[in-house]
């Protein structure tokens, strides 16, 4: 874990940190030796010495719970991949706005800015949702 390829890297830095302590090695040590604070040092070893490797996964962290459900906004990016002449809208193509009203007139959600579906089809169109510009206009 601490030295694999495929590893996620804040994973990989916290095993490291194990493996400097199972050696022997201080906390200043080890901080100075991996360019970590010392507190996070501290905080690694200790989570470890309390539960082991599935310590050193990230806990749950608390935060708004998810507005829509994945199902949701699969339906509108279905929607968004049908022409609007095929569902009765009489226009010759999706904006962001219409879909978002289309998506609340269908009882998909009960609400949505066109900003959230520009956000899901620009997630959708590239791997990591980095590319802007997406082809639906405004």
């Amino acid at each position: 874990m601490a030295y694999g390829h495929k590893t996620e890297h804040r994973l990989r830095v916290r095993a490291q940190v194990v493996l400097h302590a199972a050696r022997g090695r201080s906390n200043a040590r080890i901080a100075r030796e991996t360019g970590l604070h010392l507190d996070t040092v501290r905080r690694w070893r200790g989570r470890f010495a309390q539960a082991g490797l599935p310590g050193l996964k990230g806990r749950q962290r608390c935060g708004r719970p998810a507005s829509f459900t994945p199902l949701q906004a699969t339906e509108v990016k279905a929607l968004a991949c049908r022409l609007p002449a095929e569902t009765g809208v009489p226009i010759s193509r999706w904006s962001c706005p219409e879909l978002a009203r289309e998506a609340i007139t269908r009882q998909i959600v009960t609400g949505v800015s066109p900003s959230t579906v520009r956000r899901w089809l620009t997630e959708d169109a590239w791997p990591g949702g980095t590319r802007k510009g997406f082809w639906i206009g405004a």
